[in-house]
């Protein structure tokens, strides 16, 4: 049974200022706890219940966990669906992260909703793009929801917040900074194999890519509607695009 004072500190990395103070965050439910455990970060604690014990006692046997019942789980838990466990991690350290030769990286411009941010950490994820530029808009990694939503990826993809205006004046690099817009080139007829590599650009859900980023970009693309949709999330077109650099490669 887990103390209150714990279950209160557990509640209390919720909060966005107690995470960057406490350099602390969550991982909840069985899916990313079990990702969590084949990762590189930090766990500084672990709450699981018995079941979850049982069930994965062979991916437990070199970790220091406590045991709780699942009413105490799902109380002290931010997600309203998590019954197996909780886990409290240190935050990953804000490297620099900088481009290799044919290697692609995506840079958000003030992506504010934390479900885009994790599904576009998963989607990074699977097509094996390994660092992800942020503007310090950008809502940050160690939000529950782009946690629970990057459904463990976020243990494999690396993540460097940033002022963009200031790290694009410097790039030292020669690689093309593609970015999305309405009126960009259409992306089915872009030979993304020509490129070295690059940026890729996705801008706010609600503005688009801010006139200050707008000016470094060298390549304007576009995803071609063809029915009558109004606009793309930022998730979907972030899939959309890297799945057409992949499918020219």
């Amino acid at each position: 049974m887990l103390s209150k004072e714990k279950q209160k500190f557990v509640r209390s990395l919720g909060d966005k200022k107690t995470r960057i103070e406490e350099g602390l965050f969550l991982v909840e439910g069985e899916k990313s706890i079990l990702e969590l455990l084949k990762s590189s970060f930090e766990i500084k604690n672990l709450y699981i219940t018995k079941k979850f014990e049982e069930k994965h006692s062979d991916v437990l046997k070199d970790t220091n966990y406590e045991i709780s019942d699942s009413e105490t789980i799902e109380k002290i838990s931010i997600s309203k669906s998590n019954n197996a466990g909780i886990a409290i991690v240190v935050s990953p350290k804000n490297d620099f992260l900088e481009i290799e030769n044919e290697e692609f990286i995506v840079v958000l411009d003030t992506i504010n909703d934390p479900g885009n941010l994790g599904t576009i950490i998963r989607i990074c994820d699977w097509y094996g793009i390994k660092k992800i530029i942020a503007s310090k808009e950008t809502v940050e990694l160690t939000n529950p929801k782009v946690v629970s939503s990057s459904m463990g990826s976020i243990s494999r993809t690396n993540i460097f917040y940033t002022d963009l205006e200031k790290y694009f004046e410097k790039k030292s690099s020669k690689h093309d900074i593609f970015g999305a817009f309405l009126d960009g080139e259409n992306i089915h007829k872009i030979d993304f194999e020509k490129h070295d590599g690059g940026f890729i650009v996705i801008g706010n859900e609600s503005h688009g890519i801010s006139k200050s980023i707008e000016k470094f970009v060298t390549k304007k693309i576009t995803i071609p509607s063809f029915g009558q949709a109004e606009s793309l999330n930022a998730g979907v077109a972030t899939g959309i695009i890297i799945d057409n650099i992949f499918r020219t490669k």
